[in-house]
């Protein structure tokens, strides 16, 4: 991909992606511009006819009411812009400010928002050349959309001396960043402050990278959670396509099939049928073999029904992402065919902020059961004959440790995401005196969806080791297709324990095959694509 084309209408996530993550140029459609330039020419028409406007001619939220003269207009925009310059906090990643300043400029090229075609064009010229804002990570209400963090951005654009941005590795002020990239700074006209500040973009931004990453991360735990599976020689009875056909729901048919796939070929996964025989037969030839359920427990047995339903979460999420993508999200929307400017609340973040919340209820399930399927594999009680702590039989009894503390770490995580997942967007708190009487908290919705992924990454993470540890024991040349070329790929990277080591380097080491793709890639190319 070496350019994308916004037209306010066809934006998506991988696009997004490349832009953000990739440095992908960006491009306006020239259907895009015409609307832009028609809907500019009936702001600067109400401007001359004085007419009352919200946000064109008055002050705004509860100011509204002030009515200002035509030549007030550029100073209001300019003063809007500072005063709302009010976040605090660690900067943003620079892929999120990329995505960010992506989705306004597409909203904006929509043709509802009244902003001159040069400005847009600047925004745009801003991305390609590598002008990202430094904007601290909290202050958002998600009310009247993300105010304070596009204000820090347009600070920047206007080429504002308090503005700060980033370019080429140095942190300049906002003027000189725009004088060093070459690019002539914004003269903000009427309605253009309030067009660039006004919407849900940067709780999108955020949302829209770390649902690219559960997509990831959902694929890869089916893996993880198959190669435990494998390590405890588990029942294959629980994954038959008839079981979830009775009940279809999509993520958990999908959930079986991947798994289905994952585990063909393998010697150890069986069904209750040929495992009990199998016993059978052992015990009538005298052998001690003790008798084990023909069922798992639900951590295994139960892993298309809960990893199915985070699927049908991230399914859910992505449907209300992408229509926020392309959404005129800024008040009050120009309609040139009507002649009309009208006052809505487009910018309110309640979709984008409870499927957020969704998001990292989904995530945080995730890092649950995968949790407890750790807890399995090194409780020498539970693990259908796998030493203690996954430790090997021929070391010293007593001397190592294995991986122990690599569980507490994971309980750690998934008890952290249970605090994390409390739903940000129940809450509110009137601002503007009362005017903004109720807030969406969406950006905080998204922020917190992006700690638990990261904390659930490092749970699969260990979920992987650990499985890996027990195939170890069982015979890697006895698994499935597809979960022995995810094993073969953690062994290159990470050695099999065979005495204690530091185990925070083995875990980031997986956790960054997991956020780079390599595991889930690997495996497709060895079983096709899971759904």
């Amino acid at each position: 991909m070496e350019k994308i084309t916004i037209d306010g209408q066809t934006l998506d996530l991988e696009k997004i992606v490349a832009v953000s993550c990739n440095g992908v140029k960006v491009e306006i459609s020239p259907k895009a511009k015409e609307k832009v330039r028609r809907c500019r020419q009936l702001v600067e028409d109400f401007v001359n006819e004085k007419k009352v406007i919200y946000g064109l001619t008055t002050g705004f939220g509860a100011l509204g009411s002030k009515w200002l003269p035509p030549d007030d207009t550029v100073e209001l925009q300019t003063n809007l812009i500072k005063s709302h310059s009010s976040a605090v906090g660690n900067p943003l990643r620079k892929d999120i400010v990329r995505a960010m300043m992506l989705l306004r400029a597409n909203s904006l090229a929509r043709g509802n928002s009244g902003i001159r075609l040069e400005t847009l064009e600047t925004l745009v010229e801003m991305i390609n050349k590598g002008v990202h804002p430094v904007i601290p990570e909290k202050g958002s209400v998600g009310a009247s959309g993300d105010l304070a963090p596009l204000s820090h951005m347009t600070l920047v654009l206007i080429g504002d001396k308090e503005g700060k941005a980033e370019y080429n590795g140095e942190t300049l002020s906002g003027d000189q960043a725009m004088e060093r990239a070459g690019i002539k700074a914004v003269h903000l006209q009427s309605k253009e402050g309030l067009a660039l500040n006004n919407g849900s973009q940067l709780m999108t931004a955020i949302g829209s990278i770390v649902l690219y990453e559960a997509e990831i991360l959902v694929k890869t735990a089916e893996i993880a959670a198959s190669m435990s599976l494998e390590a405890l020689c588990g029942i294959s009875d629980a994954f038959d396509t008839r079981i979830h056909e009775a009940r279809p729901q999509i993520g958990q048919m999908t959930t079986a099939r991947n798994i289905r796939a994952l585990i063909d070929g393998s010697e150890v996964v069986k069904s209750s049928e040929k495992m009990i025989a199998e016993i059978m037969a052992a015990k009538s030839e005298g052998k001690d073999v003790s008798f084990r359920s023909p069922q798992d427990p639900y951590s295994l047995r139960c892993v298309p029904q809960v990893i199915g339903a985070v699927r049908d979460s991230v399914s859910h999420v992505k449907q209300i992402l992408q229509r926020e993508i392309n959404s005129a999200t800024d008040n009050p929307l120009i309609f040139p065919e009507d002649r009309q400017s009208l006052g809505g609340g487009n910018f309110h973040g309640q979709p984008v902020a409870i499927a957020m919340d969704l998001l990292g209820i989904a995530l945080a399930t995730l890092g649950n059961i995968s949790e407890r399927r750790i807890a399995r594999l090194i409780d020498s009680s539970l693990s259908n004959g796998l030493p203690g702590f996954l430790i090997p039989r021929d070391v010293k009894e007593g001397l190592h440790n294995g991986f122990m503390i690599a569980q507490y770490t994971a309980a750690s995580l998934a008890s952290e995401n249970k605090v994390l997942a409390h739903p940000a967007s129940v809450d509110s708190i009137p601002t503007c005196a009362n005017f903004e009487d109720f807030v969406s908290m969406g950006t905080t919705a998204a922020r917190k969806a992006t700690e638990i992924l990261k904390n659930v990454r490092y749970i699969v993470a260990i979920e992987l080791l650990c499985a890996a540890q027990g195939i170890d024991f069982r015979g890697p040349e006895k698994i499935g297709r597809g979960t022995k070329s995810a094993f073969r790929r953690i062994r290159e990277k990470v050695p099999q324990l065979t005495k204690d080591r530091v185990l925070s380097k083995d875990i980031e080491e997986v956790a960054q095959l997991i956020a780079s793709n390599e595991i889930l890639t690997t495996v497709e190319k060895a079983i096709g694509t899971l759904a």
